[in-house]
């Protein structure tokens, strides 16, 4: 394949990086890499398909894959436009559009498959965060409000198991205490280890892991490995960015916004406030931090007014799924990027996206996912709403 070729490709998929080669040991056989050892993917610009009953997309806040590769998404309709909900009522008004359902999978053709959950829906979040399609059929829902919990649902929407341990009703007023684990304020950022069937759930300066069938709590642990009693549970000083990474840190910096565990048994921690993620051993040892764009400002945005909604670099962590899962894919909410790094080392390989509303730009992504063909899902908030598929640019492709 000739290099005008490729620039092609390159510009088409929106990537931002050097001109593709093949010969590198690849994840997907045939996937172009970069001179730097970044996989190359394409946007796919009619997936999905446009959402039926005249639904609108509202912010996509999680995304999951479930065995039979379809694509799980929330569709949080949380903060609507008037224009997006000015379809509803009888006569309607418009043509378009009306709330949805806030949870829709799709296949992989982009074909809306089933849909359900929003307010009303039994035990449905406030303000919901992450989806999880388990082994079993079974989805996991979260929610970020102080109410919400961590609820297994059947596929078809049932109420299977209510994690609970929500606060007690004054507990907004309380002050920070990463000690207690009877009640959590948040629950929204959780993951599912079906391995050793926990759930490890980030908040606060910690993370915390409960039983996922009984919900009893077993361990937890703070910022490189810290047992919960050495916690800070004083708020973590602002800086004043002037081009560099935030100030070192041994506590979590919040906001803690992901935790990933790979089939080796590593933990990855996303610390948005400080650029970075943490990875452990699952009893919390820590073994190394991964810095990704560490000078983008952080923790209050480095005091630039400009940024205080949109500090950080390390908001939602997917593996790839391959034998070794070679890769990091990185959403990165500040910069508007995917980043894509290699696991073991943990240096950073490539990006793609940039700040945009064209096909294969992105506008506050918040949540990646990746499926077993070697696909990227990434999902958008703010006003960006919608969820696009990333397809591996093939060697020999046009």
């Amino acid at each position: 394949m000739s290099s005008n070729k490729l620039i092609v490709l390159v510009v088409a998929s929106a990537l931002l990086g050097t001109v593709g080669i093949v010969g590198r040991a690849q994840v997907v056989t045939g996937q172009v890499v970069d001179e730097g050892g970044a996989p190359q993917f394409r946007v796919d610009p009619f997936w999905p398909k446009p959402l039926p009953n005249r639904w609108s997309m509202q912010q996509v806040t999680g995304i999951s894959v479930d065995s039979m590769d379809n694509v799980w998404f929330l569709n949080r309709a949380n903060a609507p436009e008037l224009d997006e909900i000015s379809g509803e009522g009888t006569p309607a008004p418009v043509l378009c559009c009306v709330r949805g359902p806030e949870l829709i999978k799709v296949d992989q053709q982009g074909n809306v498959l089933s849909a359900w959950g929003g307010p009303g829906h039994p035990k449905w979040p406030l303000n919901p965060q992450t989806v999880i399609a388990d082994s079993k059929g079974n989805i996991w829902i979260s929610g970020t409000n102080a109410q919400d919990s961590i609820i297994r649902y059947s596929s078809d929407g049932k109420v299977l198991w209510d994690f609970d341990h929500r606060p007690p009703a004054e507990a907004g007023m309380m002050p920070e205490n990463n000690q207690e684990t009877s009640f959590l304020i948040n629950k929204g950022r959780f993951q599912l280890d079906e391995v050793a069937n926990e759930l490890y759930i980030i908040q606060q300066k910690r993370v915390v892991i409960y039983d996922a069938s009984t919900g009893a709590f077993k361990r937890g642990w703070g910022g490189h490995g810290m047992p919960l009693s050495e916690i800070s549970n004083d708020p973590i000083p602002g800086y004043t960015w002037t081009g560099g990474p935030p100030p070192y840190e041994k506590n979590f910096v919040p906001e803690l916004h992901f935790v990933e565990v790979s089939r080796d048994r590593r933990v990855y921690i996303g610390e948005r406030g400080a650029n970075r993620i943490a990875v452990f051993t699952t009893e919390g040892k820590w073994l190394q931090d991964i810095m990704v764009s560490p000078n983008t400002p952080a923790r209050g945005c480095g005091g630039l007014a400009t940024f205080k909604s949109s500090c950080g670099t390390t908001y939602k962590l997917a593996i790839s799924k391959d034998p070794q899962q070679k890769y990091l894919f990185v959403a990165d909410g500040h910069n508007f990027v995917i980043w894509m790094l290699d696991r073991q080392s943990g240096k950073t390989l490539g990006h793609f996206g940039g700040n945009g509303r064209l096909a294969g730009q992105l506008h506050f992504p918040n949540a990646v996912a990746t499926d077993a063909r070697g696909n990227i899902y990434t999902g958008e908030v703010d006003t960006g709403k919608r969820i696009q598929k990333f397809v591996p640019v093939m060697a020999g492709s046009r």
